[in-house]
């Protein structure tokens, strides 16, 4: 192999999801767990965040690159609310590396007599996750985490007004996290829906991936996750908890509710493109190798390698 000779390889990088906000006390309104960063280099096809297409990369014949999977946060019931995704990205020698930042975590939310007063804000992270809520004061809340400029958006408000209560949501890599909102009757709150996830067509089917997870509520509507394999908010009192994000997808995880343990957040994924003339064969940790037309493409939905 002559490592002075280099080919285009697209690619799509997916960190994990961050986890719902969990709480071990009887409060309620957890926020929902933020989207894994999203990079994409196929087909003018967007990143997250608002970020236009990448420039493919390019790898040296023989060179052995690693590739890291994220995996989702873990689920929890403590505060200040979950764990981030965990980050994904490819290394090689005398290359850059490409990397995404894991999804944040959802704010948990507090109960009369904690202290400080306010709901827990959302972790950033990639996508960020979404703000708890306090109870019983009006307009306690917490923030949503921020996203990573051109991998992410951020998350959405709680909301902590009484009767009308609820965690924000979780952004997803197309779009912001929804705030908890009240609607225009006494029935409650609406937990807000996750930010979705961007489409990619880098297999060759289109799939979406990389969503927000929905928000919980005291009462109403509980958040549901985004496009792309978010996890809904829970509104069940007594330990509600949310829904896991859908593995290898880089989703949030569903905001708990009343004592709950919030939902985990969905696993990060790599994916390669390049002209079957150019693929080495040469792989570790078991990527599921496909074509179309005249390129392979190589899944990674667990950490190995790729030799060029």
């Amino acid at each position: 192999y002559d490592a002075t000779v280099r080919y285009d390889v697209d690619y799509l990088i997916i960190a994990g999801g961050g986890s719902g906000g969990g709480q071990s006390a009887a409060a309620a309104g957890c926020g929902g767990g933020g989207a894994g960063g999203y990079r994409n280099s196929y087909s003018s096809e967007p990143s997250g965040g608002g970020a236009s297409s990448e420039t493919a990369a390019k790898l040296s014949q023989g060179v052995v690159y690693t590739i890291t999977i994220g995996g989702g946060g873990a689920s929890q019931t403590s505060t200040p609310g979950g764990n981030n995704g965990s980050n994904s990205g490819i290394t090689g020698d005398s290359f850059t590396p490409i990397s995404c930042s894991g999804g944040g975590f959802g704010g948990s939310s507090h109960s009369a007599g904690d202290s400080p007063h306010g709901g827990y804000a959302g972790n950033g992270g990639g996508s960020g996750g979404g703000g708890g809520y306090y109870n019983p004061l009006p307009f306690y809340y917490g923030g949503g985490g921020d996203g990573t400029t051109d991998e992410g958006f951020e998350g959405g408000n709680g909301r902590g007004d009484s009767p009308n209560r609820g965690g924000g949501v979780g952004g997803g890599a197309s779009e912001v996290g929804e705030s908890c909102t009240v609607p225009p009757l006494p029935s409650g709150s609406h937990g807000g829906d996750g930010g979705d996830g961007l489409s990619s067509s880098i297999t060759g089917s289109a799939v979406t991936r990389a969503a927000g997870g929905g928000g919980g509520v005291d009462s109403g509507t509980a958040g549901t996750g985004g496009t792309g394999g978010g996890g809904n908010g829970s509104n069940v009192n007594g330990g509600g908890h949310g829904t896991a994000a859908t593995a290898e997808t880089g989703s949030g995880g569903g905001g708990a509710n009343d004592g709950g343990s919030g939902g985990g957040g969905g696993s990060g994924l790599i994916i390669l493109r390049m002209a079957t003339a150019n693929y080495s064969s040469t792989t570790t940790g078991s990527p599921t190798v496909t074509t179309d037309g005249s390129d392979t493409i190589l899944t990674y939905t667990a950490s190995g390698s790729y030799t060029a």
